[in-house]
């Protein structure tokens, strides 16, 4: 029988292997299998509950231009509301994530996003950036409770069996509540202005956060333990110094990077000459979006046939080319430009968050916060970075951020490459980007 392992919070917990009682029936045998009401149910509640996490953590990103024409704000000033609800979470992450080992993982989510809808309601009054940034600021620590705690009781209360397909809808709940928030906030500020924008989007997260509460089963399988500041400190000190971790980190962060550039600034860019389009149109591209569910999907398949590295590389290049594409002052090229860009943010985002479960042989759910929180961090340096190079230089300046990530990205890369073909000829295996 394989050894108990230990959570995040360095407590000891039980393998999901271990009897849960003298018979002979294991505690994965009681998890949720393919079919059953339970595995319906935790679908439901999570593809919820990943739904309301993303609609309120890029609520603001397609209002930017309304912000700024409203408060009489710079991109970069306005931008600072969608940064500072990505620092929140990053900065939180990690700890609030760890509370769940005690506190229980149902009872940490709930929390969490009643907490952030909370502050969606009162965010529509605030009366100035000041206000509004602090705000967003609390509600990305808020939200820090739900990512990595909705995979640890995916993990937990889920079959193996059924764990891809139920990890597959909570990862689509991500996608689609990042496009329909966007879509929704944007669409009705066009009409009604933004702070009407962010009310849609409080009213929608509530809808998904009491479905999330009705739905979610009790937790079979949950063993708490104490919080062990000492003993997380020693997993993320690790990770932190495994070499190969940090390279994912960094190429999660890069990829977001322009991911985050990217869409912060292209509304800007449309509702100006010389496309001119309406707020609710410009909105409308973050319906391109969709495409990284696509990409998402593919992905597996991808690295199958070219190797991790092979998979990079070729995430690397369609996200170049996408931004490259984007510069031409035309629409349909715009348009495809964001659809390479995406397709290739997410396959190069599927590939390195998987790496990182790959190479960590322990302290997963540690190693999965911190690359989480390097995301985040990528996501609020490229809206900063997009934003502030827009306004100095234009579009091209943004282009110019997100090409300087990628080459920073190519060179990890092949830094990587270079490593593992040493090794390879030295005969000495290691757990390169393969």
């Amino acid at each position: 029988m394989p050894p108990a392992t230990r959570g995040a919070s360095g407590a000891q917990q039980p393998d999901a292997l271990t009897l849960s009682s003298p018979a002979t029936t294991t505690t994965e045998d009681l998890r949720h299998r393919p079919g059953s009401r339970g595995l319906r149910r935790t679908q439901l509640a999570l593809f919820g509950a990943g739904l309301a996490t993303f609609l309120l953590l890029y609520s603001t990103q397609a209002l930017l231009p309304a912000l700024s024409a409203d408060l009489r704000l710079t991109p970069g000033q306005a931008s600072l509301t969608v940064s500072a609800a990505a620092i929140g979470l990053a900065l939180a992450v990690i700890p609030v994530s760890a509370l769940s080992e005690k506190f229980g993982r149902t009872r940490v989510m709930t929390a969490s996003v009643f907490a952030a809808v909370a502050l969606a309601v009162v965010i529509p009054f605030s009366p100035d950036l000041t206000v509004l940034t602090a705000l967003r600021a609390l509600q990305g620590v808020a939200l820090a409770g739900l990512p990595a705690t909705a995979m640890a009781y995916l993990a937990e209360e889920v079959h193996p069996s059924a764990l891809p397909s139920a990890m597959g809808l909570y990862v689509a709940g991500n996608s689609i509540g990042g496009m329909s928030g966007r879509l929704v906030s944007g669409t009705v500020a066009g009409e009604f202005g933004w702070r009407w924008g962010l009310a849609s989007v409080a009213v929608l997260s509530l809808l998904c956060a009491v479905g999330f509460r009705l739905l979610i089963p009790r937790a079979q399988h949950f063993r708490p333990g104490a919080v062990n500041p000492r003993a997380l400190l020693r997993t993320v000190s690790g990770h932190l110094h495994n070499p190969l971790l940090g390279r994912l980190f960094l190429l999660g962060m890069l990829f977001m990077t322009v991911f985050g550039a990217v869409y912060t600034v292209m509304g800007y860019r449309l509702v100006a000459a010389p496309f001119n389009l309406s707020q609710g149109l410009a909105s409308s591209i973050f319906a391109v979006y969709v495409f990284g569910t696509f990409a998402s999907a593919l992905s597996a398949r991808i690295t199958g046939r070219f190797g991790r590295r092979g998979t990079l590389y070729l995430a690397i290049v369609l996200t170049s080319a996408g931004l490259l594409l984007t510069l031409p002052a035309s629409l349909p090229s715009a348009l495809l430009g964001l659809v390479l860009i995406t397709a290739g943010f997410f396959t190069g985002h599927c590939v390195a968050s998987a790496s990182v479960g790959r190479t960590a042989t322990h302290g997963r759910a540690q190693a999965a916060a911190l690359y989480l929180a390097a995301y985040y961090l990528g996501n609020s340096l490229g809206g900063t970075l997009g934003a502030d190079a827009y306004h100095s230089a234009g579009w091209g300046g943004t282009v110019v951020v997100g090409l300087g990530a990628m080459v920073l990205a190519a060179g990890i890369t092949l830094y990587a490459t270079a490593r593992a073909h040493v090794a390879a000829r030295a005969a000495v295996p290691v757990a390169a980007l393969r």
